[in-house]
């Protein structure tokens, strides 16, 4: 008989029940280190009291209207975002595969206004997650995300990551964006150099086509930049944004500039709760802390403490780990053991530690995790591989 909820989450055996800064406490009372975050979604670690104190303080005043009206809360933070970025305009959703889809469809749009509605070749690329939408599985291409799920979405096409020569050879003016993550999550903590996300910007502007980030989960602060793309120097057309941006409430969000978004007028996309009061308050708290130069600043401090003994976990364990990869608070440990062992074995020693394809294992705390609490996850961390390694031998 099947369960009342629908079993496609293959779920550890833990349910937790209160939420303390970067601890999170188990119905049996056990304390476990959040080194995941809610897979990089609260920024600000559990129960944050000016994220408590604006959803409280809106909660008691308006909780929904509809887009059929204006939203104050929306409009502010859709102004902090503008000012923040290189965006001209912003679309709130409920997550980034709303996010995913809105992009797909201005990508387009565009095109179509622009006469030319046989302009729909989007390229992404090997190991990408845009989220697992239509639009999104047919993005990314893998055969684990659409199995069984088409016919697929047409117009996508998948190259090999880093694989300059295949990007220079597909970008013609057939192609009308290109998605990327900065920094791959899912895919396995894969950063893009600065380099080459300057490239693809020069590529896609030899040609005309539109670059779309995806930042769902490489951005807020991720980075130790409000947003990875910074680190490069560059700026995108259209980009996604979600996770981060509400700390824990359902909240993302589109940005664009004005001539990518010229094609989405009146009536050519919506959302019943995208957008409403009690996201909005509590996304606008987020960004009244998250972006401050003083805050990513410390995010770059506490990143470079945690690499470093990271690097020192991975000397203490060649059997288990191979090396640290990623950027700022967005860090892997490429493992030589299954990274399901370690990350079981992380369960055993009460830290919690997220998957991620090629072996990784992600660590996501949140972003304003105090030093002790980096040092106590990292003693648990070493805790676990000990016992790892102990089943590694013969």
């Amino acid at each position: 008989m099947i369960p009342s909820v629908l079993p496609t989450y293959n779920r550890a055996p833990l349910s937790f029940v209160k939420g303390e800064g970067s601890w999170l406490v188990e119905a049996d009372g056990r304390r476990f280190l959040d080194f995941g975050a809610g897979i990089a979604v609260n920024v600000l670690g559990h129960g944050h009291p000016a994220l408590v104190g604006a959803l409280t303080d809106q909660a008691q005043a308006l909780w929904h209207t509809s887009n059929l009206y204006e939203i104050p809360q929306q409009q502010a933070l859709a102004d902090k975002l503008v000012e923040a970025t290189f965006a001209d305009t912003a679309f709130f959703t409920n997550s980034g595969t709303e996010a995913c889809e809105l992009a797909i469809k201005m990508v387009r749009k565009y095109w179509f206004e622009k006469g030319q509605p046989e302009r729909v070749k989007i390229i992404a690329f090997e190991g990408s997650f845009h989220g697992r939408s239509a639009a999104g599985i047919a993005a990314a291409g893998s055969e684990k995300m659409t199995k069984g799920f088409g016919p697929l979405l047409p117009g996508f096409v998948q190259l090999p990551f880093g694989d300059h020569e295949a990007l220079a050879a597909e970008m013609d003016d057939t192609v009308a964006a290109v998605i990327v993550e900065p920094v791959q999550g899912e895919g396995g903590i894969r950063p893009l150099p600065d380099a080459c996300l300057k490239g693809l910007r020069d590529a896609c502007d030899a040609v005309g086509a539109l670059m779309v980030l995806d930042e769902i989960q490489c951005g807020m602060g991720r980075t130790g930049k409000l947003f990875a793309h910074e680190w490069a120097g560059v700026a995108p057309d259209i980009m996604l944004v979600a996770k981060g941006i509400g700390g824990g409430f359902p909240l993302g969000a589109l940005l664009a500039t004005e001539n990518a978004a010229s094609g989405m007028t009146a009536g050519t996309h919506g959302s019943t709760y995208g957008g409403n009061p009690l996201a909005c308050a509590v996304g606008n708290a987020v960004m009244e802390i998250v972006a401050t130069d003083e805050f990513l600043a410390d995010v770059n401090r506490k990143a470079g403490t945690l690499r470093q003994s990271l690097e020192g976990l991975v000397a203490a364990h060649p059997d288990v780990f191979e090396g640290v990869r990623g950027s700022g608070l967005m860090l892997g440990l490429k493992c030589k053991a299954p990274n399901m062992d370690v990350i079981n074995a992380a369960y055993g020693a009460e830290v919690l530690i997220v998957p991620a394809a090629d072996n990784v294992v992600r660590l996501l705390p949140a972003l304003n995790i105090p030093d002790e609490d980096i040092a106590e996850g990292v003693a648990r961390l070493d805790k676990a591989a000990s016992e790892v390694s102990k089943g590694l031998k013969p």
